[in-house]
């Protein structure tokens, strides 16, 4: 059997341009190294401009989902002794990815798409640039497809080698865990400290008295802290606030967390989500930018297989739509991170002025949207 499209990797990017390619007619084969349902390192902050798409991407099934969950209509910036409010509108949603992955999953096999789980890819083939077929090899049988997509990810056997190069160099880890929290705002609450920040929203609403789950993820220098209550003494108001919580899961975490171009094409593969560039968590548009990255990574390769032009000519229109539509959001986290790293004392007259000017502050928001 030849697929259309082998997509590697079934996070919200991988199963986004799985099922679009499925419902535009392609024979679809994802291939997923884990289980669902799981958790992962993320914000769990679902951007107001992608919700539409996820609706249309979750089976009717699982649409409740976004019905369901909580709406975060303000984001407060701890940072240099100051608070910074600001407001996000059209509010954005809060979704687990413990759910949203399963969700995502299911609602590919109900779309037809051809799903196996705990199912690790070891290499992929092709004989020559002009090859027509890609052979994806796994632990126990190969496929073979016209057009591959990577979703695998940060890091994966398909990490570009000047990426990997830049691994040593790397500090950063991710920790995330799940607590919950007595009257938690509609708010995703950032704090800033020396190597590193912390997010905090909430995945849950109080259900009959019940507490609100809320997602406290944290990017850090390994130098810095390894364990969560390290980061929670980084910064005293997160210290404060993290003293009545009531641990709702285990820690998770992950590493390397590596900053670069992105990368939309490798090798005629078209790479999705955190395969292309991993954006700065602290925009909140990591999801986001992986369902659109998916789902235009389907837009592109829909004319090549129906056989209306080459695999080049859809590479490459990949990566022109996605050098207009979505690098400007990691210029603009690169740029909003260059000043976190200046000193505290360059940084808070600028922290002052975004105090007194709410306008700026709605700008900076949808300079990363």
């Amino acid at each position: 059997m030849i697929y259309g499209l082998i997509v590697i990797g079934a996070g919200p990017g991988g199963c986004a341009a799985a099922i679009s390619a499925a419902r535009a007619g392609a024979r679809v084969l994802l291939l997923e190294r884990g289980h669902f349902p799981r958790h992962k390192v993320c914000g769990e902050f679902v951007s107001a401009e992608s919700l539409g798409l996820l609706e249309t991407l979750l089976a009717a099934d699982f649409r409740v989902l976004i019905a369901d969950a909580p709406r975060i209509s303000s984001s407060r910036i701890f940072a240099d002794g100051a608070e910074i409010p600001a407001e996000i509108k059209p509010p954005a949603a809060s979704i687990a990815r413990y759910d949203l992955d399963k969700a995502l999953w299911k609602s590919a096999i109900q779309s037809g798409v051809e799903a196996l789980d705990g199912c690790t890819v070891k290499a992929v083939e092709r004989n020559g640039p002009n090859a027509a077929l890609f052979r994806v090899v796994t632990q126990s049988s190969s496929f073979k497809a016209r057009a591959l997509v990577n979703a695998t990810g940060r890091w994966s056997f398909l990490t570009a080698p000047s990426t990997r190069a830049r691994a040593a160099n790397s500090r950063w880890i991710g920790i995330k865990a799940h607590f919950r929290e007595e009257a938690a705002a509609a708010s995703v609450d950032l704090y800033f400290f020396s190597g590193g920040y912390c997010g905090v929203q909430p995945v849950t609403e109080p259900v009959n008295g019940s507490k609100a789950i809320i997602n406290a993820c944290a990017m850090v220098k390994a130098d810095v802290a390894t364990e969560l209550n390290q980061i929670f003494r980084c910064h005293p108001a997160l210290q404060t606030r993290s003293r009545s919580w009531e641990p709702a899961m285990p820690p998770v975490s992950t590493s390397p967390l590596i900053f670069h171009e992105p990368e939309p094409v490798q090798d005629n593969i078209l790479q999705v989500g955190d395969s292309a560039t991993f954006v700065d968590p602290f925009i909140g548009d990591g999801i986001s930018l992986a369902l659109r990255s998916g789902a235009l990574a389907t837009r592109c390769l829909t004319p090549f297989l129906q056989n209306e032009c080459t695999l080049l000519q859809a590479n490459a229109e990949y990566a022109r739509q996605y050098r207009r539509q979505l690098a400007p959001v990691f210029r603009a986290s690169s740029h909003l991170r260059n000043f976190l790293k200046l000193p505290s004392l360059v940084r808070r007259p600028v922290m002052s002025i975004l105090q007194r000017t709410p306008a700026i502050t709605r700008h900076l928001v949808r300079m990363t949207r």
